[in-house]
């Protein structure tokens, strides 16, 4: 019996690797995978917070902005995948805009508290990432280029807002964009990205425990401020003192000196892996990267093109830098946002749909095979 070919959903052929979603059943795995995680996130926030004056209702907000975005993503990633993803990037850079000062949603109290430009660099990034991901959805034609060029101005508003963290993440999201739009790969993408991310969370480790060489030390300690690394190190002895429940969700501020001395401090270590450590233990470390395996293995059996998985990818990937560094996953835009773009790239494919996220191409049999020489048979 004849070999056919196997395609993707959008239209090319899988080669011999398995680049995307194969069965009804996928979406099922990773929804299931995500409640369990997301449900485990939640329970644990609650165990490290019993019997002390603890504040998880920062983490509970944050877990359920992420599940409510992604469940939209998938609703409306199903229904108009291109408009929702280009109105989701005209609204956070809309936000990132108008409250580049004072973003709504914050946990912190103070007026002007150090994590407002890492939040408004963080919707820039998802501004440029869901831009790029309706760019690669949207098919050949105008729309693309113009797209493309949203996001690059994206990427110039960084500048503008002083931000050149912002610029760059949001530049690099644009460039795996053009990339990913060569690439049929997915696997080898999201991995390479998901050690992208264990490599920053790793130099946050290093520079807090002092392990670099001192000549590179003392340039990141330029780039990153002596007050973010010393609220790091508090973290780290917090994490030490406390490993397993750690000290408790919202704690960090009546524990830290850095954060008691700072003036305008928030009361946030500014770094997403080093507070869970401090307030969750290590067993809330370990549920945030889960959290941010389980996005990346949603977008690994979407069926949707490779171009838009690994675009959405890259973007979460940005965004897990940022947060590695600053406060951006303090805020409930960015959080909601991030959901719902890791929604639309896994949402199924449109009813109805044709070309690029639409139905799978047609898998026509070869000249000779039994199907061909029936169809030839009759009249």
């Amino acid at each position: 019996m004849a070999e056919t070919e196997r395609r993707g959903p959008d239209g090319r052929a899988s080669g011999t690797g398995r680049d995307f979603a194969e069965t009804p059943g996928n979406h099922s795995a990773s929804d299931a995978a995500g409640s369990l995680i997301l449900a485990a996130c939640a329970i644990w926030s609650l165990i490290s917070a019993a019997g002390r004056e603890t504040r998880p209702e920062g983490v509970l907000l944050a877990l359920l902005a992420v599940a409510a975005g992604f469940a939209c993503g998938r609703i409306c990633g199903t229904l108009l995948p291109v408009v929702t993803a280009a109105g989701a990037a005209l609204v956070a850079l809309l936000l990132a805009l108008a409250w580049r000062h004072g973003m709504p949603g914050a946990t912190a109290t103070a007026d002007q508290t150090p994590g407002q430009t890492g939040a408004a660099a963080a919707l820039l990034v998802l501004a440029a990432g869901a831009a790029c991901c309706a760019a690669a959805a949207a098919g050949k034609g105008p729309w693309r280029t113009v797209l493309r060029l949203l996001a690059l101005g994206t990427a110039g508003t960084s500048l503008a807002l002083d931000s050149v963290a912002g610029f760059a993440a949001a530049l690099g999201v644009l460039v795996c964009s053009l990339a990913a739009a060569r690439t049929r790969r997915r696997l080898l993408g999201l991995t390479g990205l998901a050690l992208v991310a264990g490599l920053i969370v790793g130099a946050s480790w290093a520079v807090a425990e002092e392990v670099l060489p001192e000549g590179l030390t003392v340039s990141l300690e330029g780039q990153l401020t002596r007050n973010r690394v010393d609220l790091w190190q508090d973290a780290a002895r917090l994490a030490e003192q406390h490993p397993v429940l750690g000290t408790g969700p919202g704690r960090f501020d009546e524990l830290s000196p850095t954060a008691q001395q700072s003036l305008g401090s928030d009361g946030k270590p500014h770094s997403a892996p080093w507070q869970q450590a401090a307030e969750q233990g290590v067993v809330g470390v370990v549920l945030l990267g889960a959290a941010f395996g389980w996005l990346l293995y949603a977008l690994w059996r979407s069926p949707r093109p490779t171009a838009v998985v690994l675009t959405a990818g890259a973007t979460l990937t940005a965004l897990a830098a940022l947060a590695s560094v600053g406060n951006a996953l303090s805020f409930t835009p960015v959080t909601a946002g991030a959901g719902l773009l890791a929604g639309l790239a896994s949402a199924r494919r449109p009813i109805g749909a044709d070309g690029p996220g639409g139905p799978p191409a047609e898998v026509r049999p070869r000249p000779g095979s039994p199907r061909t020489a029936d169809a030839g048979g009759r009249g």
